[in-house]
């Protein structure tokens, strides 16, 4: 009875850990601890139930999400049930598989197989799927700087295998009748060491070079729907944000970014900011098969259309395929779901950008997730990305992931900058809030950038491994659920 139990209260355990440490508001460390359960009940009990307790407690540790996923942005029930159900079965694949290794005697591929096989079908997810890299677990650690500096090599899929494999590597420490677990310890532990030196040593290089922009971020959440330039409401609107647009300008802003979808127009007209003001604004633009969701900087007239439209609640809309930049090719134009996708985030560094003006618009519930997605694609190419939500977060980083200055769009904001060189303060014009902040000019070199997701590969190449080990005899003690 007492071992029947075990699954069941492993189960319980990690789905709660799971709970607080993944969604729209993880708590960091908690995301480490999440698997240990599981993982460690898997050896001491049947392969059935281990399964079945690994699918258990991601599906009841995810199911916070399903009213984000069918209300919040209108997923379709099948859709939703799915990316909570797949995710869940492949939860309980990676601890039957770490139980099956575990019994073959082999440790070190027990603790390596399992984040290999979430990380290879994250990836393949993220390059398939309609979301990018939505989904990925890297972003719970987007706070804890000296850990998010991994994605500048292996960009997200590295953090990823991280999370999975800590928990891993100490459940096969603790496995019963363990063999060869210094080669676990040793590996486990030279990994730890390198990511925090590198992780700390990134961070403690100093700013990105000298010399920078000083931007505006202004949003407002009134009215929550995109605004028809020429009507009562868009014309207040409109002067309510040129109201913001001038006393940034006043106190120095070269550039103001506003949020997505703000105007429903082909030009937004907003009233001159002065000389060597550049304003880039969120417009719906033009009718019919010919409707972009546009990013438009005014006076200079570039425009950049969004490449990654939302699944049914954008299906009005045409995608963009070109990338666009001011200052030559220093500054690049980019709209909100597009920073789901590293590798459109990685061609702007490799055509020469040194940062991203992002407007966006997000849900409210997910705007703490969705602006840190931001900043990890600047971490993983070398960016610094400013972003102006509505419903959301105003959001400057670094390169390293350093929040500059932020505020919340609606409400008044905080300032949040430490770093040398930069000033930044946050003011409220009218209902508007405005964020300043002093964008650096220098991108940073990164490993990612040249080699993309040679991490991700790599762990599809690990498991691929791993199975093959599979195929030896058992020659460990006889787990529960196995024959003599």
């Amino acid at each position: 009875m007492r071992r029947a139990l075990i699954p069941l209260v492993a189960a319980l355990a990690s789905a709660v850990l799971l709970h607080f440490g993944t969604g729209l508001h993880p708590v960091a460390w908690l995301t480490w601890l999440a698997p240990l359960p599981v993982l460690v009940a898997a050896p001491r009990v049947g392969a059935w139930l281990a399964f079945a307790s690994g699918a258990l407690a991601w599906l009841g540790g995810q199911l916070q999400l399903w009213p984000y996923f069918a209300g919040t942005i209108e997923m379709p029930a099948l859709v939703a049930a799915g990316l909570l159900g797949g995710p869940a079965l492949l939860y309980g694949l990676g601890v039957l598989l770490h139980r099956s290794l575990l019994a073959r005697r082999r440790p070190l591929t027990a603790a390596l197989a399992v984040p290999a096989l979430w990380v290879g079908v994250e990836y393949l997810m993220a390059r398939a799927g309609p979301h990018g890299a939505w989904w990925s677990l890297a972003y719970t650690q987007a706070d804890v700087l000296p850990v998010l500096q991994t994605a500048s090599v292996t960009g997200v899929w590295g953090i990823t295998f991280l999370l999975l494999f800590a928990p891993a590597a100490v459940a096969a420490l603790l496995a019963p009748g363990a063999t060869h677990r210094l080669h676990v310890a040793v590996t486990a532990g030279a990994l730890a060491a390198l990511v925090a030196a590198y992780g700390f040593t990134r961070l403690g290089a100093g700013q990105d070079g000298e010399g920078h922009r000083t931007v505006a971020l202004i949003s407002t959440d009134h009215p929550r729907d995109t605004a028809e330039l020429d009507s009562p409401q868009g014309r207040d609107l409109l002067q309510r944000y040129g109201q913001a647009v001038d006393a940034a300008a006043a106190r120095g802003a070269e550039i103001v970014v506003l949020p997505e979808k703000t105007f429903e127009a082909d030009t937004p007209r907003l009233p001159p900011a002065g000389p060597g003001v550049e304003v880039v604004t969120g417009v719906a633009r033009g009718a019919g098969a010919t409707r972009t969701n546009t990013a438009l900087a005014t006076p200079t007239g570039v425009r950049y259309d969004k490449h990654h439209l939302i699944p049914g609640l954008e299906s009005e809309f045409t995608p963009g395929r070109a990338l666009a930049f001011l200052d030559r090719t220093t500054l690049g134009l980019i709209i909100c779901k597009d920073l789901d996708f590293p590798w459109l985030v990685r061609q702007y560094r490799q055509a020469g950008a040194t940062a991203l003006l992002a407007p966006a618009w997000d849900f409210d519930d997910d705007a703490w997730l969705h602006s840190r997605m931001a900043m990890v694609r600047g971490v993983e190419s070398g960016l610094s990305v400013a972003r102006a939500a509505r419903q959301g977060f105003l959001t400057v980083s670094d390169t390293r992931g350093r929040v500059l200055a932020e505020g919340r769009s609606g409400e008044p904001g905080v300032n949040t900058a430490n770093t040398v060189n930069t000033v930044s303060t946050v003011s409220t014009v009218s209902t508007v809030n405005t964020v300043y902040a002093a964008l650096p000019r220098q991108g940073a070199s990164t490993v990612y950038t040249s080699l993309g997701d040679w991490a991700a590969w790599s762990s599809i190449a690990l498991l691929i491994v791993a199975l093959t080990r599979l195929r030896t005899r058992q020659v460990g003690p006889v787990l529960p659920g196995q024959k003599q």
